[in-house]
């Protein structure tokens, strides 16, 4: 259906280039608010992962919270990656998923290791980022 009265999607004009699709991904505002209450400051960095993964898990009682913070804690893991490892690049599979490529042409999907973090901890974000990063 169509109805004109309605006007035109607006759509960010970050989504039009892979520098704005990675400042969109990188946004993650759960996970940095759940952050900065722990003291942890999410600065894209190899070590922010790594105090992420000594944060106590207190969203693990909240089913909403979970996944959101999931999802949210896969694109902060990207963001790192893309940020730090030469040659790492978003990119979007057909089915919609933001994975991470290499150079090599290995891709991550780093969502889901961000959900399998979120519900139970491991593999740990660092962890993620060390493999990525020997790969």
């Amino acid at each position: 259906m169509h109805f004109p009265f309605l006007g035109r999607r607006r759509v960010d004009p970050r989504a039009h280039d892979a520098e704005g699709i990675g400042d969109l991904l990188a946004d993650c505002d759960l996970l940095r608010s759940q952050a900065l209450r722990e003291g942890v400051r999410l600065d894209d960095s190899e070590v922010s992962l790594e105090r992420l993964d000594q944060m106590l898990p207190r969203w693990r009682g909240d089913d909403e919270i979970l996944d959101w913070l999931g999802n949210d804690a896969g694109l902060y893991l990207g963001t790192v990656i893309v940020r730090t490892v030469p040659g790492a690049v978003w990119s979007i599979r057909s089915d919609g998923q933001p994975v991470v490529r290499l150079a090599s042409g290995r891709e991550f999907d780093v969502v889901a290791s961000g959900h399998a973090w979120a519900v139970d901890g491991a593999p740990e974000l660092s962890q993620v980022y060390g493999e990525v990063a020997e790969a």
